[in-house]
């Protein structure tokens, strides 16, 4: 399953995609997380005693990773015709989490008890020239070509505020997770996001976050209704690592002592992943938005930008899934 953390900035989405990565490898479920933000600090969440990540970013082999992923598919010639919403077909390479491939064995690096893979920082050379989404386009092909099966997760960490909702990867998962403080700020991108979510059929629930008390919970079961799921608490546990304090730091980087979290959050944890495993894998639906704001984008620049008629690239009697990996 494809979980997504989006929010307002500071509300605690990448603290809380790192918690909820590392309470899945406790579990001892398989775990991918990917840091898809423009700040990229999942890695520093995810192991706060040294977050060094020194694998390559995957913004940085795009060209490599559209020639891997399209394979031997006839409806793609090269990896200049294939463009970040390009679907898969038959004769496209298609992706099992964290599987014995090049793409895997070049991007993925351990932090802590968990994979990572991360998108890659907007730096100088960008500036002026192009938009962060040009590097997210590298994890919207991933998910497009990825066949994820029942007890896999795979978190990404969205950059923050409804610009996550730029590109057509919002519609790559099974779950997006608005992360909202009880606050006007924190609650002010709900109706936006639950207006976006609704107008394409993605599944959208609210977490609380740094709630402190029964008011806190009250404004936000007023502000986003049954939308709200669970909510976690302030977490002196989690400040007290991202501080950097010894003993709480080494707490937070051993699985076996996830249990000194508070057990309100634990609660809320266990609350998060239920909802995510309850979700249907819908492979149709999900390959129905891929393809159509892959022609979306071909009207609007991309069909310019190539030369091609890139409404050809889709294989209309292709769906991913467990079945198309034989």
């Amino acid at each position: 399953m494809r979980v997504a953390f989006v929010g307002k900035g500071g509300s605690g989405k990448t603290t809380l995609s790192a918690l909820f990565s590392r309470w899945l490898a406790h579990s001892g479920a398989p775990v991918l997380a990917i840091d898809g933000d423009i700040n990229q600090h999942l890695a520093e969440a995810l192991d706060p005693t040294d977050g060094t990540f020194t694998a390559p970013p995957l913004a940085a082999h795009l060209g490599d990773i559209k020639d891997f992923l399209r394979g031997s598919n006839p409806r793609i010639a090269s990896r200049e015709a294939m463009i970040k919403t390009t679907p898969p077909g038959r004769g496209s390479r298609l992706l099992r989490p964290l599987g014995d491939d090049e793409l895997h064995a070049r991007h993925v690096q351990r932090v802590g008890a968990v994979p990572l893979m991360v998108t890659g920082e907007f730096d100088e050379s960008d500036l002026g020239v192009a938009c962060y989404h040009s590097k997210l386009g590298a994890v919207e092909l991933y998910l497009s070509h990825l066949v994820d099966g029942p007890g896999e997760y795979v978190v990404v960490d969205m950059t923050a505020g409804a610009d996550a909702f730029a590109s057509g990867l919002f519609t790559r998962f099974d779950l997006t997770v608005l992360v909202t403080e009880p606050t006007r700020k924190g609650v002010s991108v709900h109706r936006q996001y639950r207006h976006h979510a609704r107008e394409f059929g993605i599944p959208l629930a609210v977490v609380g976050n740094k709630v402190t008390g029964e008011d806190d919970l009250l404004f936000l079961k007023e502000e986003v209704g049954d939308d709200l799921l669970t909510h976690l608490v302030q977490s002196p546990w989690v400040r007290s690592a991202e501080q950097g304090r010894t003993a709480t730091t080494a707490s937070l980087n051993s699985l076996d002592s996830l249990h000194s979290l508070e057990p309100d959050n634990r609660h809320a944890l266990n609350v998060l992943r239920e909802a995510v495993d309850a979700r249907p894998k819908d492979w149709a639906t999900l390959h129905r938005h891929a393809v159509d704001f892959h022609l979306r984008n071909a009207r609007a620049w991309a069909d310019a930008a190539t030369g091609l008629d890139l409404a050809a690239q889709v294989d209309p009697d292709f769906v991913p899934g467990p079945p198309s990996l034989t």
